[in-house]
């Protein structure tokens, strides 16, 4: 059992059912699970209904947005990815807090097409609660993905405002 330090005592477990719990009341999240199962949670999935989710219309058939945090050894903080992808199109953006690019900072925003990085920008450290932290990057989520802008087929993200 991993405890997350300083984080009122969240377990894991605890803190990917809190997830799953917010994402079932999220406008446009549909379907909401475990993976790889509910006895062995190490993420969340949620299927996303893309207009309802963003608010606007919007393209993409299908979406999903895949959640997960954990607490790696000697680090006083949680590594997360929040990610928006589009299997139809083969494309992912998400926030990313890890040791990954250490050119950007601990946190940046990732575009990737077809498992190849496309675009990576700094993104803002929230140092907070991990519900918090979810709450401020799916309410950032919308305008990350109306930024992407398609070229012949292939996303792009012109920027990020860190």
């Amino acid at each position: 059992m991993i405890f997350l330090a300083g984080r009122d005592r969240y377990t894991q477990r605890t803190l990917l059912r809190d997830i799953r719990d917010r994402l079932t009341k999220q406008a446009g999240c549909e379907e909401v699970r475990y993976r790889p199962s509910r006895r062995r949670p190490r993420y969340v999935i949620a299927d996303i209904v893309p207009t309802t989710f963003l608010g606007q219309s919007y393209d993409g058939e299908n979406a999903r947005v895949d959640v997960r945090f954990w607490y790696p050894a000697g680090v006083d903080y949680e590594y997360y990815r929040i990610n928006w992808i589009e299997p139809k199109r083969h494309f992912m953006l998400g926030f990313h807090r890890d040791a990954d690019h250490d050119d950007l900072g601990p946190c940046h925003i990732q575009l990737n097409y077809e498992d190849t990085p496309v675009d990576r920008y700094p993104a803002t450290v929230l140092d907070a609660h991990p519900l918090s932290v979810l709450e401020a990057r799916i309410q950032q989520l919308p305008s990350a993905v109306d930024s992407i802008r398609w070229d012949d087929g292939t996303p792009s993200l012109p920027t990020w405002p860190v």
